[in-house]
């Protein structure tokens, strides 16, 4: 099926589990594929298959993918009837929910394709490695590694994927600079939608195992040479490729700014869920108020005012972390954001310097555990204090 022709120089096209992007004029492409990657002049297509299901699916085309892209590659393309020379990226994100973004200025058009999943393999540039690769093989660095490696190959749901096309020539340096501003673009997206890392206690940068490809017009006309964020070819770039990887997570992961809004997500990269805040904060309560609070949970950790108030201390431990704050300052800014997290959830603000108090009981430092007990315990003690006055006078 045609979903769309663009500067009369790309169709893009979608068929089964598969999204191509075929050439109606040549391009020059760069890409991350395995197979006809890094920069080629010679390719017809670039395209996006689904290898998979997202989770608990180690079908034969995924394992092709993996063990022998070559073979995978081929199967491809004589199951569609597409010429091999072309790029191949793949993923276990469904091409029904892929996003295509256009953005153009005067004569300049780019075209960004994505598809995007990040539930289970969203990472940070940085993150501790999990394989060496010596002598063409990737072997697991340690024994929880390798005992894992198979849960993580049949568990998929986290690849970005982005094709981007501009209906302009570039020269080398700048068709190499729109991988970086494209990258930079879907970090964006997932800082705004406040993905974390599933490997460490930081925000994700992206996935895994994100791949790329670029291809732009060959023209005669003069190439451009700047692909930067004060280039307006930059910034096309920029927007095209954060809103489509934005639409992208939002249809195969439900990921929106609405359901980002969680005490709990806030603070799951710091290693806790959903059943450990609810059984921690109300294991601090009375009885009464700990049925209270389960059962309720959902409307304090969706509570608009608690999450700016989980936000901003999660937020100000980072600070700390970085070391943009002294870590001497960390007692009065635990303490006191800390108690404006007890406000927002009793609705007290009057109140402040009591949670205040009573938090200055105990000792927090920057560990993940002791920051969140801070959490827990600000949560406590405001739910604690919610209803007394209306209980003391009914």
């Amino acid at each position: 099926m045609l979903l769309g022709k663009f500067y009369n120089g790309i169709e893009i096209h979608r068929n089964e589990k598969l999204i191509y992007v075929k050439f109606l004029v040549p391009h020059r492409v760069i890409s991350t594929c395995r197979i006809n990657g890094g920069i080629r002049d010679d390719l017809d297509a670039v395209f996006n298959h689904q290898a998979c299901e997202p989770a608990g699916h180690c079908s034969k085309s995924h394992d092709l993918a993996v063990r022998d892209p070559e073979a995978y590659f081929r199967g491809i393309c004589e199951r569609h009837d597409l010429k091999e020379n072309s790029a191949l990226l793949g993923t276990a994100a469904n091409m029904n929910c892929a996003s295509i973004k256009a953005k153009s200025f005067r004569e300049l058009e780019v075209v960004a394709i994505c598809t995007a999943g990040v539930e289970t393999n969203a990472g940070r540039a940085g993150d501790p490695a999990g394989v060496y690769e010596e002598d063409g093989r990737f072997e697991p660095i340690s024994e929880e590694v390798a005992a894992s490696a198979e849960k993580m190959v049949c568990d998929n749901n986290g690849t970005i994927n982005t094709i981007l096309c501009i209906n302009k020539a570039l020269t080398p340096g700048a068709l190499v600079r729109t991988v970086v501003t494209a990258t930079e673009a879907k970090t964006a997206a997932l800082w705004e939608l406040n993905v974390n890392s599933r490997y460490s206690d930081g925000l994700a940068t992206g996935t895994g195992t994100d791949q790329i490809a670029v291809a732009s017009m060959m023209a005669d006309n003069k190439p451009l040479s700047g692909a930067g964020k004060h280039t307006k070819l930059g910034e096309l770039i920029g927007l095209a490729v954060k809103e489509a990887v934005t639409e992208a997570l939002h249809y195969q992961n439900k990921l929106t700014p609405q359901n980002q809004r969680s005490v709990v997500i806030h603070i799951e990269r710091f290693g806790t869920d959903s059943v450990t805040v609810k059984e921690t904060v109300a294991s601090y309560l009375s009885g009464e108020k700990a049925a209270l609070f389960r059962n309720n949970f959902i409307g304090v950790d969706r509570d608009p005012v608690t999450v700016a108030a989980v936000a901003a201390l999660v937020h100000l431990r980072d600070k700390l972390v970085w070391k943009i704050l002294p870590e001497s300052c960390l007692p009065e800014i635990f303490i006191t954001y800390g108690a404006h997290l007890s406000a927002a959830v009793a609705g007290k603000y009057e109140r402040f310097p009591v949670y205040r108090d009573k938090l200055a009981r105990y000792r927090f430092d920057l560990s993940n555990q002791s920051f969140l007990e801070l959490v827990y315990r600000a949560i406590a003690i405001g739910f604690e204090d919610k209803w007394e006055f209306h209980e003391k006078n009914s």
